[in-house]
């Protein structure tokens, strides 16, 4: 499917690239950003088909980025993927109520993640809680 945009936000440049490398091979046009500001400033030029969120980036947390993205009406409707270390028990349901659409656990797992994020894409936004009550 030509033409899908990924931003992709890592602090960690060896994550960042690995992914960002991953979804390039798979056709995707990838923006990247290293830290919660660059990450504004890439969704203010673009609007992407899916943000792949490492949920702890150094100096921000990553549900208050969500929660950002989500008021935001020009970004209404792309899937925001937790891309996180977090894999505690309750982590995964944490961050879906938090406003994210999915969940990857790192280390990524090379053969699943470019399925994954297709999957989240196709599945698109589920709104929240709050937007259902609208």
């Amino acid at each position: 499917m030509p033409g899908r945009v990924a931003l992709v936000v890592d602090d960690n440049e060896q994550n960042l690239e690995l992914a960002s490398f991953l979804l390039e091979e798979a056709g995707f046009e990838v923006l990247k950003a290293a830290d919660a500001e660059q990450a504004r400033a890439a969704l203010r030029r673009r609007r992407p088909d899916v943000l792949l969120l490492d949920m702890n980036l150094a100096g921000a947390d990553g549900l208050e980025l969500v929660r950002e993205i989500r008021e935001d009406r020009r970004l209404a409707g792309v899937p925001v993927v937790a891309l996180t270390a977090h894999a505690m028990r309750g982590d995964r349901e944490r961050f879906l109520r938090g406003g994210c659409d999915d969940y990857i656990a790192k280390p990524i797992e090379v053969r699943r993640f470019v399925p994954q994020v297709e999957e989240a894409l196709a599945r698109g936004r589920r709104p929240s809680e709050r937007e259902a009550e609208r």
